[in-house]
C-alpha cells in the first residue's frame, strides 16, 4: 500500500480520464487533507505541477484507503511545494445545529483549535466541512473537476 507525503500529487484513473490530487497537509488525529486539482485529462500534462498552483476545494480523506477500497489505479505524478498562502493547515468549519436542525453556531477548525461564529461570513462560507470524506463521496468530487 502506497502512502502518500504532503506536497505529492497523484495520479487516480477514473472513468471520465486522469484526475489529480494533491495532499497538502497531515494530522496525527484525523485523515490527510487533499486539495482536488481541476480537470480530467486523457493524458498526463506534461507539467503536472502547474495544477497544484491555484487554489482549489480541499477536504480530509483517508485518501490511499478510499483509492484503494473504489479499486482505482493510482500513482504519484509528481511532488510540488504546497503555495505559501496554502501552507498553514487550512480552516474547516462545521454547524452547530438545534433539535430542529436549525444552525445556531458555526466551529471553525485551525487543526489546532476551535473558534465559533453565529453568523458564516461569506468568504467563509468556501471553508471545506470538517469531515472526513466518505470514498464515495470522494469519487464523486473526482470526477466534479472537469477542465
Amino acid at each position: 500500500m502506497e502512502e502518500y507525503a504532503p506536497g505529492d500529487i497523484v495520479e487516480v484513473e477514473t472513468t471520465k480520464g486522469l484526475a489529480y490530487v494533491q495532499l497538502t497537509h497531515t494530522h496525527p488525529s484525523y485523515p490527510p487533507v487533499v486539495k482536488f486539482l481541476p480537470g480530467s485529462y486523457e493524458h498526463r500534462p506534461d507539467n503536472v505541477t502547474v495544477l497544484a498552483e491555484k487554489p482549489a476545494p480541499m477536504a480530509m480523506v483517508p485518501l490511499t484507503g478510499a483509492l484503494n477500497r473504489l479499486g482505482l489505479k493510482h500513482a504519484l505524478a509528481g511532488r510540488s511545494d504546497i503555495p505559501h498562502s496554502e501552507r498553514s493547515f487550512p480552516i474547516f468549519r462545521m454547524p452547530i445545529r438545534d433539535k430542529q436542525g436549525k444552525i445556531i453556531y458555526w466551529w471553525f477548525w485551525d487543526g489546532q483549535g476551535l473558534t465559533y461564529s453565529t453568523e458564516l461570513m461569506a468568504q467563509q462560507e468556501t471553508l471545506p466541512m470538517r469531515e472526513v470524506m466518505s470514498s464515495d463521496h470522494f469519487l464523486d468530487q473526482l470526477l466534479a473537476h472537469d477542465k
